[in-house]
């Protein structure tokens, strides 16, 4: 941060996303806030890790916005969860509440190429979870739909809402959703391989 003339913020409470943009600035990133893999030329999508002191990871990993409308919506292997998720560079960092922002470390990174089951758990997910999208049925579901991928509300505050079609095709206002990975998805990973424990 210091080398890139960046403040780091007490906390991250009110700075969500601060360190994944600050890796991305460090590691020259080119995609902005377009739905592609962060390095655009290289296909990789960048994704830090908070992780205990244990080494796991305890909370969801946000992907990408669910695209809420059905022009919006296309194939699996169109989709953003699919594009950011075949090939990823994942950077575990400390995320220990007792270690100031400022002090803690970045582990190494593992670059990583999604095999072919996790590939197929993710497009099963993905499939279930857009058939209900594309019903307009989001409001009905939890954070408890999906084995390796979630769909939770993602929006700074309640206030914050986006144009949807509803279940009766009408236009309709809600809260933007996001994809998810499970953090059972991300400790596998992690432990296959790093030495966890």
């Amino acid at each position: 941060a210091s080398q890139l003339g960046i403040d780091v913020p007490a906390d991250l409470r009110s700075h969500k996303g601060w360190l994944g943009d600050l890796a991305e600035r460090a590691l020259g990133c080119d995609a902005a806030s377009l739905s592609e893999p962060d390095f655009t030329k290289l296909g990789i999508e960048l994704k830090t890790l908070p992780v205990n002191n244990k080494g796991q990871v305890q909370e969801s990993t946000y992907i990408c916005t669910v695209p809420l409308k059905p022009s919006q919506q296309g194939p699996w292997l169109e989709s953003c969860v699919y594009k950011k998720l075949r090939h990823v560079l994942w950077l575990p960092v400390q995320a220990s509440a007792e270690i100031p922002l400022a002090e803690r470390h970045i582990g190494s990174g593992l670059l990583w190429r999604a095999p072919e089951k996790e590939i197929t758990a993710l497009a099963q997910d993905w499939e279930e979870l857009m058939s209900v999208i594309a019903l307009g049925k989001f409001e009905s579901l939890s954070a408890q739909h999906g084995d390796v991928l979630q769909i939770r509300p993602k929006a700074a505050n309640a206030s914050v809402l986006a144009e949807a079609i509803g279940p009766e095709g009408q236009t309709i206002q809600t809260l933007p959703r996001g994809f998810y990975l499970r953090p059972h998805f991300t400790n596998r990973l992690l432990t296959e391989h790093f030495l966890t424990n």
